[in-house]
């Protein structure tokens, strides 16, 4: 039998000793950091959302995300990176998917006078939408009394729909870049809402009626009206603040119009100069102009939402 240099097998069981140490602090880690927020699909009857949990799910307070007409849970995830950003501040993100023709693509919500197929065949969208947060929040222990919603375009329609119908199931909403019917809907009771759009938009004109590219005939409420319609049932009285953001060289300004009562912002209007049919910040917002660099409306909602959680 050869010989062990002694010095040699001193080295070795030091550096043993140092990779056991090594390995014992990396278990004590994993045992001890929270778990990593966590994404999955729920199939709820013929419909399904996808849901990101934050790393502490019991209590947690939920959003409701709703895609744009034409797009889907998984391309609303990636473009606005709401999950992320929210799961990092405690709240579930949920991302509804709405009804079409072709499977889970091109999908569209029932807001009223858009969108889609969806709007065509009557689809229960509100219905659904209460499914799917008495199902979530059952599922995964989370809080039922903190809902918010959000959305974009069509989404926003829905989402600014379905707060005013449901006030005492949504804690706060937050529209971008569309506007529900509110010729024919009526807010209910005291909803705080924000409000991000576009002077420039082309899809859904910021003073109403059919955009130059809209992909409907609709005649769609201007911003105005829709203001009005969330400041009605809310507790006076209000006092109007205005501010401006206009610190980037983009060809936008962001001029932010707060009603407060009682120290709290009961509705934000965001008015985007020059801002055209995006979801701010948004990485898929392929514009040549009218993509503000002012505000990401991600940051905006999730600020908005942390007045009211």
């Amino acid at each position: 039998m050869t010989a062990v240099d002694p010095a040699f097998a001193r080295l070795a069981r030091i550096q043993t000793a140092r990779s056991v140490l090594v390995w014992a602090a990396m278990i004590l880690a994993a045992l001890t950091l929270p778990a990593l927020a966590r994404t999955e699909r729920v199939e709820l009857g013929d419909r399904w959302y996808l849901v990101d949990l934050p790393s502490q799910a019991r209590g947690a307070p939920v959003i409701l995300a709703l895609h744009g007409g034409g797009g889907d849970p998984g391309q609303f995830t990636r473009s606005s990176g709401l999950a992320k950003a929210g799961t990092a501040k405690g709240y579930a993100v949920v991302f509804p998917a709405g009804t079409g023709r072709k499977g889970d693509r091109l999908l569209t919500w029932n807001a009223g006078y858009c969108c889609g197929s969806a709007a065509r065949k009557g689809v229960a969208d509100e219905g659904f939408l209460k499914a799917v947060i008495a199902d979530v929040t059952a599922r995964y222990g989370l809080d039922g009394g903190r809902v918010f919603l959000t959305g974009m375009s069509n989404g926003s329609m829905m989402s600014e729909t379905f707060a005013a119908r449901n006030p005492r199931l949504v804690r706060a909403v937050a529209g971008v870049s569309g506007t529900m019917d509110s010729g024919r809907v009526v807010v209910r009771g005291p909803v705080p809402a924000l409000i991000v759009h576009g002077t420039a938009d082309s899809r859904v004109p910021y003073a109403g009626g059919q955009g130059d590219s809209s992909l409907t005939r609709t005649d769609f409420a201007s911003v105005a009206s829709v203001v009005q319609a969330f400041l009605a049932p809310q507790p006076g009285p209000l006092a109007q603040t205005k501010r401006r953001i206009d610190a980037k060289d983009d060809g936008t300004a962001v001029e932010v119009t707060d009603w407060v009562a009682g120290g709290r912002v009961r509705l934000r209007l965001m008015t985007v100069e020059g801002g055209e049919h995006v979801w701010p910040g948004s990485r898929k917002a392929r514009l040549d102009s009218g993509k503000t660099r002012e505000i990401d409306a991600t940051q905006e909602v999730l600020r908005f939402f942390d007045g009211w959680r």
